[in-house]
């Protein structure tokens, strides 16, 4: 590997005095930051602490010691901040984009902003994925984002603040979870009822597999999927009206029409593994940073993670896309847009 040496360019400003008093001083030129790092700087030293998770400090010293650019913690956090400030235009035009999708997976997960509690969420598209730091975990966030009108179909787990949709997909991965604990619950009656419910989550999961491999069509799905609705639906009813398993079923039971919508609304899957995968990193960067100190930092990693996982799932470069962003924000020009022309 070569030795890297940063690429200097000095511009030097004349300043004159009038004989008035005023002074006078010449304009960089046009796409010239005013501070002392390149966009390609900017950009790197973002992903360096977003997609590489490393603090302020420890980003400081890859700079110094690897790249032979003397850099401290301070100025690490204004790098931070141009680069979240350049991102933003692409962030809010995905977020916009949200409630006109037809499908979202969300999911969220608990975090720190100061001594404040926080949630990063995260909303799966089909072309991208969204991540949203707030302080709150009600349906009012659900709302800011998606409006009170949302008509799509939601993908999440059983959380209350996603009732209020009509159309939702709850998780089968997290209803396998349910029943195996009462297969492992020492009541007999529960065990019974579990391992009855755990054999048709097994023949749901491997006809599914067989759609998403091409070699069961979804219309001869939809209807070898019909014995396995009903004994499911007598199962959660006698479980309802058995005082030892109606905790567990009463509530699927009451609301069994989420438990299907994924063999009727093509683009649905069983499972919220789509949330759950892009979620992943975000909760890997919380565990070794404990959270953000400020709103500020909380916007710079929702607007970071948007692109890195954005552009993940495009087969996008971060880097490539994330300086052309700093670039044009230096030169006053439009962003570029992270998702094609035609989405």
């Amino acid at each position: 590997m070569p030795e890297i040496r940063p690429v200097v360019t000095e511009y030097q400003q004349h300043r004159l005095v009038c004989s008035c008093g005023s002074s006078t001083c010449g304009e960089l030129p046009a796409g010239v930051p005013s501070g002392q790092a390149g966009p390609r700087l900017v950009a790197f030293s973002g992903l360096l602490m977003a997609c590489f998770r490393q603090s302020k400090r420890r980003a400081a010293q890859f700079l110094g010691m690897v790249l032979n650019q003397p850099a401290s913690p301070a100025w690490m956090v204004l790098l931070q901040d141009r680069c979240a400030e350049a991102v933003r235009p692409a962030y809010d035009a995905l977020a916009a984009k949200l409630p006109a999708q037809g499908v979202l997976n969300v999911d969220e997960s608990p975090t720190r902003e100061g001594a404040a509690k926080a949630w990063v969420w995260t909303f799966v598209a089909d072309t991208f994925t969204l991540f949203a730091g707030r302080t709150s975990r009600a349906a009012d966030v659900l709302d800011g984002l998606l409006g009170e009108d949302f008509a799509g179909v939601i993908h999440c787990d059983r959380a209350k603040m996603y009732w209020r949709f009509g159309r939702r997909q709850w998780c089968w991965a997290h209803l396998k979870r349910d029943f195996q604990a009462l297969i492992d619950f020492p009541c007999r009656t529960r065990k019974r009822l579990g391992h009855a419910l755990m054999r048709q989550t097994e023949a749901l999961f491997g006809l599914w597999k067989r759609v998403r491999d091409g070699t069961l069509s979804r219309r001869t799905f939809r209807r070898r999927m019909q014995p396995i609705r009903e004994t499911v639906k007598w199962l959660l009813l006698g479980g309802y009206f058995d005082g030892r398993t109606r905790g567990v079923c009463k509530e699927l039971w009451k609301h069994r029409e989420h438990l299907w919508t994924f063999v009727d609304v093509p683009g649905v899957e069983p499972t919220n593994n789509a949330a759950e995968r892009a979620l992943r990193h975000a909760v890997i960067w919380r565990k070794l940073s404990f959270g953000t100190q400020s709103a500020a930092g909380s916007r710079f990693v929702e607007r970071m993670r948007t692109v890195i996982e954005t552009c993940r799932r495009q087969a996008r470069n971060a880097f490539a896309w994330l300086t052309q962003a700093v670039r044009a924000t230096f030169s006053g020009r439009p962003a570029p847009p992270l998702l094609p022309a035609a989405s």
